[in-house]
């Protein structure tokens, strides 16, 4: 396909760019008045996920009214395990809840299920990727996602969020062989799961691992990048982008992961990490969510902080995390103007 903009898919290949690509994590919706109208009228997060006409529309907001370089498929990480035979509740204002979890391998047997058509059950996903592809008309590039298949086991053994997740940490001690097999199999459907996005026309893919902070270092090789290093090494027809939040220690490690780009967390820094990887790998992040509180000068003085701390062109501009809901939409507006203004200096 011919973009009218690239922008995105050139810096996550390393390929010579005008300026930073920006988009926002989470930004489509939340923060929106045209999201919130959409998602009122419905019965809850669920239908518009399982809605592809609107999610669609959702996932084209962001480019129409904050003018973001890319859009991102309006969908759920746990769309995953549902699939797999754990269906989730959204509750307002609590979060994800899963009535039933896995704790035995009776469990796994009813509720971590890989034998089935990826399309059938999550055809709606596909679905949407289609109609958003046809109505962006090559605007922007179209990313599409997945969670990380150790936060999507956090939510499959824990039930919910959680601080801790330590019944999730307790089986990697008590039963690890448990644990490798449900991993293995979130992994083996995971990896379908963004093969039919691509197919589907998904430019770029992100896989979040949320909860990769949680776990001490030699854990998280074991059991958070050995199964991302398995998606990133199953994808190889667009490029790849994986996001371990908070898991600092394995930087080095992830450096190393077959993948285009890495998403860096607020807390990390973008020149400690530039030194690791070189110029082997695109960065993107990492302004603070919460700097988007600030006054509009405020804003635009931290993102040219941020701008000026890349000394590379190999950078796709983000936020940290998630754009919070209660962000007004004209600081997001503000933040991404700055991003477009600033001149790339090397």
């Amino acid at each position: 396909m011919d973009f009218k903009n690239d922008l995105l898919l050139r810096a996550a290949r390393g390929e010579n760019i005008e300026r930073y690509p920006v988009w926002l994590m989470r930004q489509a919706g939340r923060i929106l008045p045209e999201y919130r109208a959409v998602r009122n009228s419905l019965s809850g997060f669920k239908e518009l996920v399982e809605t592809p006409a609107l999610a669609a529309e959702v996932t084209i907001q962001p480019v129409d009214h904050l003018d973001v370089d890319a859009a991102i498929i309006f969908s759920d990480i746990l769309v995953i395990p549902e699939a797999m035979g754990l269906e989730y509740q959204l509750i307002e204002k609590v979060g994800p809840r899963f009535e039933k979890t896995i704790k035995s391998e009776a469990d796994l047997v009813k509720h971590g299920q890989t034998d089935f058509d990826v399309e059938d059950r999550l055809g709606y996903v596909k679905e949407a990727i289609e109609i958003t592809k046809k109505e962006l008309n090559g605007r922007v590039p179209l990313i599409g996602f997945a969670g990380a298949p150790w936060t999507i086991f956090c939510y499959m053994i824990d039930g919910g969020g959680s601080k801790t997740f330590s019944e999730s940490r307790k089986m990697l001690y008590q039963n690890p062989t448990l644990a490798h097999e449900l991993l293995n199999r979130i992994t083996e459907v995971t990896i379908r799961y963004l093969k039919m996005q691509i197919k589907a026309g998904a430019d770029l893919v992100q896989v979040f691992d949320s909860w990769a902070g949680i776990l001490g270092n030699n854990q998280y090789n074991e059991f958070g990048l050995k199964y991302i290093n398995k998606i990133a090494d199953a994808i190889n027809e667009v490029p790849v982008t994986l996001f371990a939040k908070g898991a600092y220690a394995a930087l080095p490690n992830l450096a190393n992961s077959n993948c285009n780009t890495l998403g860096l967390d607020w807390n990390m820094s973008v020149a400690d990490v530039r030194k690791i990887v070189g110029e082997n790998k695109t960065l993107q992040g990492n302004l603070d969510p919460c700097a988007l509180y600030s006054s509009h000068s405020e804003i635009e003085q931290l993102t040219n902080n941020m701008l000026d701390s890349f000394k590379s062109k190999r950078h796709i501009v983000n936020l940290g995390h998630g754009v919070y809901p209660d962000i007004d939409p004209e600081k997001v507006k503000t933040f991404i103007k700055t991003v477009k203004n600033y001149e790339i200096k090397n």
